[in-house]
């Protein structure tokens, strides 16, 4: 089901034209553009149905927010999970999916961020007003980051929100360092990927990557990891002990909170950390442990 909504949301996606606004005119100013009065967008109408292309009525900035063209915008779980209905987030219909947007800035409210001008470069995490699915969108100046020049919009937008989810998991929450060992399940998807990376180049913290083939554990050796697996359940705890001499890992990250948690979690050395990372495989697991576990679960890490 999730397959057939996430192909329904790009179908729509290819629908919504990006194109410049025409009548745009004095690139130093805040608010001296010209603008049509309706932009394309795709629309949410009803929980598991397609979205739908509709023209929306373009609104006044608030003073501390900025509007892009959106060049690109990632379909991620969450969209997906919220169209079906399924997600904590329950919007308001009609709804415009998509909060992980990349484009160029158009106008700029009167007390938006000053490092952003008009014309920038810009990617953003949309998640107070989403409506990414669109050729345009509104956006706390806050929540937008000027790129690089060397930086495509494709890979801006395909880095944020995973990498900046993997770091906060890892480091502030796990408190990763050097010497550490780290079993990442779901490794080869985007999140599991830029934790796989941040983990081990940049930290130089032992990876042990779980994944379902043999194909994309050589992937996830080539990006880095110690060790790579394949997730059979039943067969993961002993594999981890297996690599890590029985001693355990400090840190697991599980980026989907899937079925082989409760597994994972066996692998995890005394006083170690688990970083449950996304909800992407649906409702939350539940977590079977004894009065003696010692053990910080760190839950759902993106909402807080």
């Amino acid at each position: 089901m999730a397959g057939t909504v996430g192909r329904r949301l790009v179908r729509a996606l290819l629908n919504v034209h990006i194109c410049k606004q025409p009548g745009l005119h004095g690139a130093g100013s805040k608010l001296g553009h010209r603008f049509e009065s309706t932009y394309k967008a795709a629309v949410l109408q009803e929980f598991k149905k397609d979205l739908v292309i509709k023209e929306q009525k373009r609104r006044k900035l608030q003073e501390d927010e900025v509007r892009i063209k959106v060049n690109c915008c990632g379909v991620n779980a969450s969209d997906i999970m919220i169209c079906q209905g399924l997600h904590e987030i329950s919007p308001k219909l009609p709804f415009i999916p998509g909060y992980e947007v990349s484009g160029e800035i158009l106008e700029l409210g009167s007390k938006a961020a000053k490092e952003l001008k008009v014309g920038s470069k810009i990617v953003g995490l949309n998640k107070d007003l989403f409506s990414g699915f669109a050729e345009e969108c509104v956006l706390c100046s806050k929540d937008a980051w000027q790129l690089p020049s060397d930086v495509s919009f494709q890979t801006a937008v395909a880095l944020a929100e995973s990498y900046s989810t993997a770091l906060i998991g890892l480091v502030r929450r796990g408190k990763l360092k050097k010497s550490d060992t780290v079993l990442i399940t779901a490794a080869s998807g985007a999140l599991g990927l830029a934790a796989v990376d941040i983990a081990a180049n940049v930290y130089r913290a032992k990876v042990i990557a779980v994944c379902d083939t043999e194909e994309k554990a050589a992937l996830l050796r080539e990006k880095g990891a110690w060790a790579a697996l394949t997730n059979v359940p039943k067969e993961i705890v002993k594999k981890c002990a297996n690599v890590t001499g029985g001693g355990g890992v400090r840190v697991v990250f599980e980026p989907v909170e899937s079925d082989m948690l409760n597994s994972v979690l066996k692998c995890v050395a005394a006083e170690g950390v688990a970083v449950i990372a996304g909800t992407a495989s649906g409702p939350a697991p539940v977590i079977k442990y004894s009065k003696s576990f010692k053990m910080q679960l760190i839950w759902q890490i993106r909402d807080l």
